[in-house]
């Protein structure tokens, strides 16, 4: 190991952690440097002689749980493969210049919406839904099943209407469906399937009253393939009656309590003890009721769910197979069983691990997923004697978390910084000190100059505390207790145990974007979207603008307590993407510190020069927005600040009050989030137009003008 020099005077001009300060015994002049053998120097996991983005790519784990659909391309930022496997070089989607399109002022050739920002890609949910159909078309086939598969998007998982409508069009050709569990959810799942496939499924969840009920026989008299499922017992009264009523002949199903329980943590709704559907005495009283009104033949659907996030293809296989048990059991009590609705579960690997022990990931892929459901069934229905039942899946995780990424900026990055202290001042310092202190600090001098390390440190803790306790007595200054933290941090980074993470203060709320993390300390990746080409030189931890100390992200993929960054660059920017949280994020977001939520982005892969097309932009909720939403009334508001002003300012110009009265306006117009770098003198373009900008899908290809750009930056996107 290195020999590392010691003195006093390094520690004002700025040492290297790793090397230690020989700390001189009080009331005595300061000894010349000593030479000091035996400390260990500070290891770095980051440290290699060059660095490349194939490195960067290793160290997030990018190929694990971003592979097919996200990549580190040759300029170090992370691009979208907008088709996965099957994209080609020239259609991949740097991250960093969709940003930067996004976020420009208008001026300057972009849309001027502020930050955070969320970026939805259709191109990857597309991707993803008919990846979910081949597979299952792949185990029908090779395993020879006399059904087909018919998959549901549960639409809770992310209610926005252009992730719905996109679904319910993309998935058209194989009758792909909706479901819903409460009754808005119903609405809009009706109004899109009326653009769907006649033979989409309408998957009626949840808890049930008169009218919940009554909108799904409505369903069934627009011709949408709608199935009541059963959660509780005392729904099948008001369904009877209520058909009855209407004249409509429903469609019923049944959701079963398995015996068989997911032990993760996304488990609580699986096993007898679950808080939904019926158990096996309950559906038998179903039966019989439903066989004693002459309806028996309207029971078609079993519905379950182990729950979400299934680890493995074991625990799929053994809840399956026990489900198409009861499945069976239904037709031979004279139900006219239909489908076996297999519920969610279909997870996602968050850490690239590819681990069944993990709760953010799973050890199976699409196909594994498939082949196991298929031939769980087939097996025990062929035992059975049984037709196959047509299979029916709710994975809303699966389908829509990669679509979207959550881009943010580090507006800063602190770091605990002791002052810097000469060797004249450290002389008045120790001469300053009282007794004890002074004694703690002369055993700390001989300690290190004997290079006692572990004795330095103890010594050293010990002084610090006993002036802290002084300083709170009031018989301490403040000068002398900066110049104890300043000796102890010498001492600490000296012995390679001072913390060297850093915390980096990030434009987001996290209990507005990533409410996840704070509720149930679900991990997603998060990388630098750019400057993956440099060996992050740092660790950090994110905190966010909110006033609230859970506001913060210290946990990481990987089981990091930090995260690799880089130094941040004067007035550069430096963003941040959150993957894989297309799916919840969204929908449970708060208000907390009445933080709204980010700006949003629709961008579609093209033939232009970038790849790709802006087809909609929304900017995120306004002050005024959110202020609403707590049943404030700005304009009233506004009034009164404008008054008030007035009132204040008299005798001011009226160009004066004017500029004030706008600075206000804009203040209610604005995002709550931090306006950083050049747009802070802009207010958002998306105000002068309506709050959005949009074009409809067959003008994907249609290059806009943009005579504020240079030729070599013209962009391919559509503003109306």
């Amino acid at each position: 190991m290195p020999a590392m020099a010691c003195c006093v005077d390094a520690a004002a001009a700025g040492f290297s952690p790793g090397y230690a300060v020989a700390i001189p015994a009080a009331g005595n002049p300061l000894p010349a440097p000593v030479t000091l053998s035996g400390v260990p120097p500070e290891t770095n996991n980051l440290e290699v002689s060059h660095w490349s983005p194939s490195l960067s790519a290793a160290l997030y784990k990018i190929d694990g749980w971003g592979a097919p659909y996200f990549s580190v391309n040759a300029s170090g930022n992370v691009s979208v493969r907008p088709f996965g496997a099957a994209t080609l070089a020239h259609q991949e989607i740097d991250l960093l210049k969709i940003v930067r399109k996004v976020s420009d002022p208008k001026s300057s050739g972009g849309l001027g919406l502020q930050m955070p920002l969320i970026v939805r890609l259709p191109d990857v949910l597309k991707s993803r839904l008919e990846s979910l159909q081949s597979a299952f078309d792949l185990a029908v086939q090779s395993q020879g099943y006399k059904a087909h598969y018919q998959g549901v998007y549960p639409v809770k998982c992310n209610q926005d209407r252009f992730v719905v409508e996109d679904i319910v069009r993309f998935g058209s050709a194989f009758r792909f469906g909706l479901e819903a569990g409460s009754k808005p959810e119903l609405l809009l799942a009706m109004s899109c399937l009326c653009k769907g496939s006649p033979d989409a499924y309408l998957i009626c969840n949840g808890f049930k009253d008169v009218e919940y009920i009554s909108l799904a026989l409505f369903a069934r008299k627009l011709s949408l393939n709608t199935v009541i499922v059963l959660e509780q017992e005392e729904e099948l009264d008001l369904v009877i009656n209520l058909s009855k009523k209407f004249s409509v002949r429903p469609v019923i199903g049944v959701r079963a309590k398995l015996r068989t329980k997911h032990s993760g943590h996304f488990g609580s709704t699986s096993g007898e003890k679950g808080k939904f559907g019926l158990t096996t005495t309950q559906i038998l009283r179903v039966v019989r009721k439903l066989k004693e009104v002459d309806m028996l033949d309207c029971l078609q659907l079993l519905h379950f769910h182990i729950g979400s996030q299934i680890p493995s293809t074991s625990l799929l296989t053994d809840g399956v197979s026990e489900a198409a048990q009861i499945y069976c059991e239904l037709v031979r009590l004279g139900a006219h069983m239909q489908v076996i609705d297999i519920g969610g579960g279909l997870g996602i690997d968050y850490d690239g691990s590819k681990s069944s022990e993990s709760d953010i990931s799973v050890g199976y892929s699409l196909e594994d997923y498939a082949a196991a459901v298929v031939q769980a069934v087939r097996l025990v229905c062929d035992r059975r004697c049984i037709k196959h039942p047509i299979i029916c899946s709710e994975s809303g995780r699966a389908i829509v978390s990669h679509h979207s990424v959550l881009i943010f900026e580090a507006v800063s990055a602190s770091a605990y910084e002791s002052p810097s202290i000469t060797s004249f001042g450290l002389e008045n310092f120790v001469e300053g000190l009282p007794v004890e202190a002074r004694a703690d600090y002369g055993n700390l001098s001989d300690a290190a100059i004997k290079g006692e390390y572990e004795t330095c440190l103890f010594y050293a803790d010990q002084l610090k505390q006993r002036c802290v306790n002084q300083f709170k007595e009031g018989s301490l200054g403040m000068e002398q207790l900066a110049a104890v933290d300043g000796v102890c941090d010498v001492v600490s980074k000296a012995l390679g145990a001072a913390d060297p993470v850093r915390t980096y203060h990030v434009n987001l709320s996290i209990f507005t974007s990533i409410p996840d993390f704070w509720g149930i300390g679900q991990l997603f990746p998060i990388v630098p979207i750019h400057r993956l080409d440099q060996r992050p030189s740092m660790r950090g931890i994110l905190s966010d603008l909110t006033c609230d100390s859970d506001g913060k992200i210290d946990k990481f993929i990987g089981g990091e307590s930090s995260l690799p960054l880089h130094e941040l660059e004067g007035d550069g920017r430096y963003y941040l993407g959150m993957f894989l949280g297309g799916a919840y994020e969204e929908a449970i977001g708060g208000l907390h510190n009445l933080f709204g939520g980010p700006s949003v982005v629709r961008v579609s892969q093209s033939d232009g020069p970038h790849s790709f097309v802006v087809t909609r932009a929304v900017p995120g909720p306004s002050c005024s927005d959110v202020l609403r939403i707590m049943q404030h009334e700005p304009e009233l508001m506004f009034e009164t600040l404008k008054h008030r002003a007035e009132e204040c300012m008299d005798g001011s110009s009226i160009a004066a009050n004017a500029a004030l009265a706008s600075s206000l306006d804009r203040s209610f117009h604005n995002m709550p989030y931090l306006v950083v770098g050049a747009s802070s003198s802009c207010s958002l373009t998306a105000i002068n137009n309506g709050g959005l900008y949009y074009c409809g899908e067959d003008e994907y290809n249609a290059p806009a003008a943009d005579s504020a750009a240079a030729e070599d930056e013209q962009w391919s996107y559509c503003v109306a």
